[in-house]
């Protein structure tokens, strides 16, 4: 088997980019690199996958022996790399605007969602074992800052029978940009239309109120930390670290908690409605569907639809085909949700209009 190189930035590159944070054990965000040697492919971006691209990559040097390095600096970063053209690939959590596009150096981008992950709302109430059931504009006026105790006649009343204490509310959110953020205020935009308009959606917001808190570590510190807190941050960092989780209404009236199976509902409800030319640029936050999961987002790989080399061209869309089919099986167990076969089966098709074209 071939060396096999991945290398990540440190800490600081991963703020300066909009970086986001995984549970310890992860390799999100650490300094660890693996062998050095030459590589055939080159990618940088979103650190909310990153634990299981860092799998995939591994996995498929075994099988194929193609070297691929992945720099987890952030969906920010990875956007900026594509566009200057410095790596083969770019990843983000957040699709890139018409303007990202225009800006691009290389033409025409290509999104290939990859997989599929959930943002959970956590919380410290004490003496609360189940999981507490919040509604969407709850949420989003707990963290602009209109509802403040706990014992909030609108929380009371999705949540019967629970003795919730007259404490105040104290509201953690990021203090850096991430992928994370931008998937959380896309929900709370689709579920309000005062958050749409301010502070709206993105990487990084002017938050009406609370206290800011660097990776999904540092909010899950602040929450574990201070009774009344409550937070977000990935579905896969609040179940390796055991934090509460909320129970979120749905479209469809349904109180749903993150899952790797409530995720994919989420994405199965909206593929469905998909348009036969669609881009995949999607919010699937809010998705209808039965036992469809909220707060759930694709994440995508970046590429140019008319690449220059043709080599690393087809080695780039082999590893997409292996990854959005073997690839998939892996998810799971690292807390990521799949690809509903609808979308994998119709995103490999597209990978055949990639058209390499001589540099100019």
């Amino acid at each position: 088997m071939k060396a096999l190189y991945v290398g990540f930035l440190g800490a600081a590159m991963l703020a300066s980019c909009g970086g986001d944070s995984k549970p310890a054990g992860s390799d999100s965000g650490s300094a660890a690199q693996h062998a050095s040697g030459g590589v055939d492919l080159n990618g940088a971006g979103a650190t909310f996958p990153n634990p299981l691209y860092s799998r995939w990559i591994t996995d498929y040097a075994a099988k194929s022996g193609v070297k691929i390095n992945y720099q987890a600096i952030g969906s920010g970063g990875g956007i900026r790399q594509l566009q200057e053209g410095t790596v083969d690939f770019g990843a983000s959590d957040a699709p890139m605007t018409d303007d990202d596009i225009a800006k691009a150096k290389g033409g025409a981008v290509m999104h290939v969602p990859m997989v599929l992950g959930a943002v959970a709302v956590t919380y410290n109430v004490p003496g609360i074992t189940a999981p507490l059931r919040l509604t969407g504009d709850v949420v989003a006026d707990i963290f602009a800052g209109h509802i403040v105790k706990w014992n909030d006649g609108r929380i009371v009343a999705t949540n019967p029978g629970v003795s919730l204490p007259d404490k105040a509310i104290l509201v953690v959110h990021r203090s850096d940009g991430s992928g994370t953020t931008f998937i959380f205020s896309d929900y709370l935009s689709a579920v309000s239309a005062a958050w749409a308009k301010a502070p709206g959606k993105g990487k990084e917001l002017q938050w009406p109120v609370g206290l800011g808190g660097k990776g999904n570590d540092g909010v899950a510190g602040q929450v574990k930390g201070t009774p009344g807190a409550i937070g977000y941050v990935e579905l896969a960092y609040a179940k390796q670290n055991a934090l509460p989780v909320a129970a979120l209404k749905n479209a469809n009236g349904d109180f749903v908690t993150p899952s790797v199976e409530s995720a994919t509902a989420a994405a199965a409800g909206v593929a469905a409605k998909l348009p036969a030319n669609t881009d995949y640029r999607v919010s699937i936050a809010n998705a209808p569907g039965a036992g469809a999961y909220p707060i759930s987002s694709m994440t995508w790989i970046l590429l140019y639809r008319t690449p220059t080399d043709a080599v690393k061209s087809k080695k780039l869309t082999d590893f997409l085909r292996w990854a959005l089919t073997d690839g998939q099986k892996s998810a799971a167990a690292l807390d990521y949700a799949p690809l509903p076969a609808a979308i994998a089966s119709a995103v490999l098709a597209r990978l055949d209009s990639i058209t390499p074209s001589p540099a100019k």
